[in-house]
């Protein structure tokens, strides 16, 4: 292959979810890629998907990418900056400082290692989910230290590249504030309120909609994973979450007293607090552009999606994301299309005229 940054031979320890995905991606890049992992029957399986080949005699990895769980990161790590002296090593674990320190406190060799985190995943684990194209446009974490340069640590970099992803270069201490923010804490919030849903009778969660549904779709991860991620960076995941706690008490105390005075305003004002975390989220390829909302009516019948989204391409309409949703009882579907506001009145006129029922527009 020709249009890979990427020139040496990678070795990945670790075949579950990111590990495997990472070997497919580079694979197809034409990259050699060495899986190897603890679990036989996991190396071989992801080796049976084609993200590498099994470890064999002469081989001298330039890259090593370890992709095993938090707790035995660090010694994994620093295994293999023993037995590849010659190798840059970086890991994919969701926290960064707890590893650097453990490395540092064996004296492993940290002019060769610089940890990544790709803001990458899925609900579902293991070789079987993984997928060549998960990292693509999706934020990668270079966590930087003072013992090497990004200069040494060029090769990373390239394999971030070459999979698609967008590196971002960022001390060790505010990764795993900003993950705390942005992802552990969100676990967290996602599988208690699932946890409540176990309470609900079959009528209450038969009327499901999307919003539930949105809150609580990471709440299918792995508990025994969350519960290494949550201890290692327990700190900065405790401060928001005890924040959180303090707004949930004013919102709760509102809501004792809802004809108290103030009440409706600390209830609105814990509202609109949402609405300005949520418009300073980026949206696509990283964007602060906001997009109008058209939820179209879609038959449930074959062919009928298709024909949809033909129809918005033929009205000169680029669709920026697209939300599917099922009409409890009905046979009959919800397709939210988002668009740039100006065009939303142009792709609400030339879907009705073209027979599609329109059952909300917002911007």
């Amino acid at each position: 292959m020709t249009d890979r940054r990427l020139a040496e031979q990678v070795r990945i320890v670790g075949s579950g979810l990111l590990g495997t995905s990472i070997g497919l991606g580079l694979s197809a890049k034409g990259v050699d890629v060495i899986l190897d992992d603890v679990s036989p029957s996991s190396k071989q399986l992801a080796i049976d998907y084609g993200a590498g080949r099994a470890p064999a005699a002469g081989d001298n990895p330039g890259l090593i990418v370890v992709a095993v769980p938090p707790d035995v990161t660090a010694s994994v790590v620093a295994r293999e900056l023993a037995a590849f002296p010659d190798a840059l090593v970086t890991d994919v674990a969701s926290v960064k400082l707890g590893p650097l320190r453990q490395l540092r406190d064996v004296g492993a060799d940290l002019s060769r290692y610089l940890g990544t985190h790709p803001m990458a995943g899925r609900e579902r684990g293991g070789p079987i989910a993984a997928r060549a194209d998960l990292f693509i446009g999706r934020p990668w974490v270079l966590a930087g230290h003072d013992a090497i340069s990004y200069r040494r640590a060029a090769a990373i970099e390239d394999m971030i590249l070459d999979l698609g992803a967008v590196p971002i270069e960022m001390g060790v201490e505010d990764h795993d504030r900003s993950v705390a923010l942005v992802s552990h804490v969100p676990q967290v919030v996602s599988s208690l309120l699932a946890a409540r849903l176990t309470d609900g009778s079959h009528a209450a969660l038969g009327l499901a909609g999307g919003g539930v549904r949105d809150v609580t779709r990471i709440a299918a991860s792995e508990p025994s994973l969350w519960v290494q991620i949550l201890g290692a960076n327990a700190g900065p995941v405790a401060r928001i979450l005890k924040a959180l706690r303090d707004d949930l008490d004013t919102v709760i105390d509102a809501l004792d007293e809802p004809d108290a005075s103030g009440s409706r305003r600390r209830i609105a004002e814990a509202i609109a607090a949402g609405n300005t975390g949520v418009a300073r989220l980026p949206g696509k390829h990283g964007q602060d552009a906001r997009f109008s909302q058209l939820v179209i009516m879609v038959d449930d019948r074959p062919g009928e999606l298709a024909r949809l989204l033909t129809d918005i391409g033929d009205a000169g309409v680029n669709m920026e994301d697209l939300r599917l949703e099922h009409s409890p009882g009905a046979q009959i579907g919800l397709a939210e299309v988002s668009v740039v506001p100006e065009a939303e009145q142009r792709l609400l006129e030339e879907l009705e005229r073209r027979g599609w029922r329109i059952a909300e527009a917002w911007t």
